[in-house]
């Protein structure tokens, strides 16, 4: 076992271990070479071929994924399946379940398709089979999804077809039913390399276990303290354990890192040492001391986002650098929205990497549309592309007719949406869900006239469901994509408080104008925005780092167990090693949130990072005092980067808008509570506090319900108990 810490060369090493055993006699067919992307493996092949020439090409080198499908190619006969069996990607995946779902009678509308199709996918990563997971289902969604699960295997095997997640799973079967052929590929494969073994799943901890059961000549390189993948069944304790696993294995460290500065290596170093699970290592370099980590302090996530342009041209001045060596990483896409706002403003070309613009998101264009029909009944276009966004069975038989009767009569699409005319063409529930549509615009077209833009756009986006939906489906991608959808009611929220006499018109014609940049003309001289998984594997001269908040980063869902905040804070120690010669972190003390403004909490993360490694920026920041001073809270407002952190009460950090609070205004049970606290409520039950603002009267805790989702309250009306 190779464990490579960050910047210390793994790639490298993995293709002259390869490209030695080669020149050394070894048949290149008996080298089996795993890695997780086709990039990766493509780039491996180039190098070894430069080292030791073309014969190097018969390697069996290439994804987890292409490997075991090529596998499954030459022997799938032997588990049913024909030689010419199809590969189903998600959508196919996906397309076979809803005709599932409609044959079974199971209510799309209830139960998301998406959803059932990650259910499924988790099941199988696990090793669960459709009985086993019927018999462990203890809600009707789960039990639906076993139904569904059990008829879509017997159809996938029906068609002669594998999904994805089969690719691994079927090769696995292969080889406990069938010995035979498990030993052919055991002896024929002497050499097993696997690049990123921090990252492997389940399944493929086994397959390559039986792989290696007879040799055990396998080499893995990996750094536990870059996996950051549970999310996609990624198991940390593959790499912790294994050296218990293969106990006369030897274990090599790369603890020389080539990229960093002493003073970057040194802070995040001294941010992963809080991991309990954890590989000791220790990194060094040989690279100059460098100037000290900047800890940038900010009100909200506006004067963020303006602070990280000026950071931005002041480098460019200092070091002559052009704008492709900076990086800019958050935690979720949606934060990216203030972000690319304040770079245009400065007319600062930017790309988005792992993601699109975030005007350009589908699920962003589809509530856009929904108010450009508000703003304009006549706008058709923006009408049709979210007739059925969310699905309410209006199918494209019926867009059609709409359409005829739109154009014989000469009205907009709208006005067709309550015409006469369709009651002999629709059947009786498709022209109920055409008359709800024309309906519900209709109302806020109506009442556009008596409600500011602000809270036009939030009733229209609660009364659509499409919030409530994308919770339903249940997916990192469905969850990600509602923090977009609320996002942009907050950067509605924002114009208005900017431009209080503003129309909802007015904020169109911005967007607008957004939508229509086309970034691509800037070329590759361009900031790069990107998430922090995303950067895995990238290298900038400069990076910047935001939203270190409480309920960012670490991210809400994984504040319950201590696994789930090391793999946060891993996910941060991934991005600070991305940095070449300065990195900057940053938090807001308020942030833009569904519509309202939210004090934040700055994350545990910045208080374990040692302060002999930062400094904060001598220049104070605007608006309240903290903690008696202008600074970070905690932090002594410094050029020295020596001095030590002051000591303070992390539960009030930026909830305070006095240097001392008014205790004579906070009720008992208001003192008692603290963020990340379970409660009880009465009608909503239990709960965990994500956020708490205000004092007195007017102080509110926003609480994360289980049953209910997050939910914003008056502390004098909620009666919160421990628990």
């Amino acid at each position: 076992m190779i464990v490579a810490g960050a910047g210390s060369g793994k790639t490298r090493v993995l293709t002259y271990r390869t490209a030695y055993l080669l020149q050394q006699g070894v048949r290149p067919d008996s080298v089996l070479a795993l890695t997780f992307t086709n990039k990766a493996a493509n780039e491996m092949k180039n190098r070894i071929a430069e080292l030791v020439g073309p014969a190097s090409r018969a390697i069996w080198m290439g994804t987890f994924h292409s490997t075991f499908a090529r596998i499954l190619r030459m022997e799938s006969e032997r588990i049913g399946y024909s030689r010419t069996f199809s590969i189903y990607d998600t959508d196919d995946s996906q397309s076979l379940i809803k005709t599932i779902m409609n044959d079974l009678g199971v209510p799309q509308q209830q139960f998301p398709p998406a959803g059932i199709r990650s259910r499924i996918s988790m099941a199988k990563n696990s090793m669960v089979s459709p009985a086993d997971y019927r018999k462990g289902a203890h809600d009707i969604a789960a039990q639906r999804a076993g139904d569904i699960f059990e008829e879509y295997e017997k159809r996938l095997l029906r068609n002669n077809a594998m999904d994805f997640d089969d690719l691994l799973l079927k090769p696995l079967q292969l080889f406990h039913r069938h010995h035979d052929v498990l030993q052919r590929y055991q002896l024929r494969f002497e050499y097993i390399l696997v690049d990123e073994y921090q990252d492997t799943n389940r399944v493929q901890y086994l397959l390559l276990r039986e792989l290696a059961a007879q040799l055990k000549n396998i080499c893995v390189v990996g750094d536990d303290a870059q996996s950051i993948y549970a999310f996609r069944g990624a198991d940390i304790r593959n790499i912790l354990e294994f050296e218990k696993d293969y106990p006369e294995c030897r274990v090599y460290r790369l603890e020389q890192n080539y990229r960093s500065t002493k003073t970057i290596l040194g802070a995040a170093d001294s941010l992963i040492r809080n991991n309990v699970n954890r590989i000791a290592k220790k990194l060094w370099t040989g690279n100059a001391e460098g100037d000290p980590v900047v800890l940038e302090v900010s009100d909200d996530d506006r004067e963020e986002a303006r602070r990280i342009v000026v950071h931005i041209q002041e480098e460019i001045r200092k070091r002559k650098l052009g704008l492709n060596d900076f990086a800019v990483l958050y935690r979720t896409n949606a934060q990216s929205r203030t972000i690319e706002d304040a770079l245009r403003r400065a007319a600062v070309p930017y790309v988005i990497v792992g993601g699109v613009a975030f005007y350009r998101r589908k699920e962003i264009k589809d509530v856009l549309s929904y108010l450009r029909v508000l703003a304009n009944p006549k706008d058709d276009e923006s009408l049709l592309r979210i007739i059925n966004v969310p699905a309410r069975a209006i199918g494209d038989t019926t867009v059609q007719r709409i359409r005829s009767v739109a154009a014989g009569r000469k009205i907009s699409i709208l006005d067709a949406l309550a015409s006469a005319d369709l009651e002999g063409l629709l059947a009786e529930r498709t022209l109920r869900s055409v008359r709800q549509l024309s309906t519900m615009l209709q109302k806020y077209i109506a009442l556009k006239a008596t409600m500011s833009a602000n809270e036009l756009a939030r009733a229209l986006v609660d009364e659509t469901g499409i919030l409530r939906l994308l919770k339903e489906e249940n997916t990192p991608e469905s969850l990600a994509r509602r923090d977009n959808v609320q996002e942009l009611v907050s950067a509605l929220a924002e114009f208005t408080d900017q431009h209080p006499q503003s129309t909802l018109e007015d904020f169109l014609s911005e967007v607008s104008l957004v939508s229509d940049v086309d970034m691509a003309e800037f070329g590759r001289n361009a900031v790069t925005l990107m998430t922090l998984h995303a950067a895995k594997g990238l290298e900038f001269p400069v990076v910047l780092i935001t939203g270190l908040e409480e309920g960012l980063l670490p991210i809400s869902l994984a504040l319950d167990t201590r696994e789930e905040i090391e793999e946060e804070r891993r996910l941060l120690y991934v991005g600070m090693t991305r940095a070449q010669h300065q990195l900057y972190l940053s938090y807001a003390r308020s942030r833009y949130h569904q519509g309202e403004v939210l004090s934040s909490l700055r994350s545990r993360f910045v208080d374990e990072i040692d302060t002999a490694f930062m400094t904060v920026p001598e220049r104070p920041v605007p608006g309240r005092r903290f903690d008696g001073g202008t600074g970070a809270p905690g932090f002594t407002v410094q050029r020295s980067i020596h001095r030590p952190p002051e000591p303070r009460q992390r539960e009030t950090d930026g909830f305070s808008a006095d240097p001392m609070p008014d205790y004579e205004n906070h009720s008992q049970d208001e003192c008692q509570l603290k963020v990340g606290m379970r409660v009880q409520h009465e009608t909503f039950g239990k709960g965990r506090i994500v956020v708490l603002d205000g004092r007195g009267e007017d102080a509110r805790a926003v609480v994360e319900f289980e049953s209910v989702g997050r939910k914003k309250l008056l502390l004098k009306f909620a009666r919160l108990r421990a628990g």
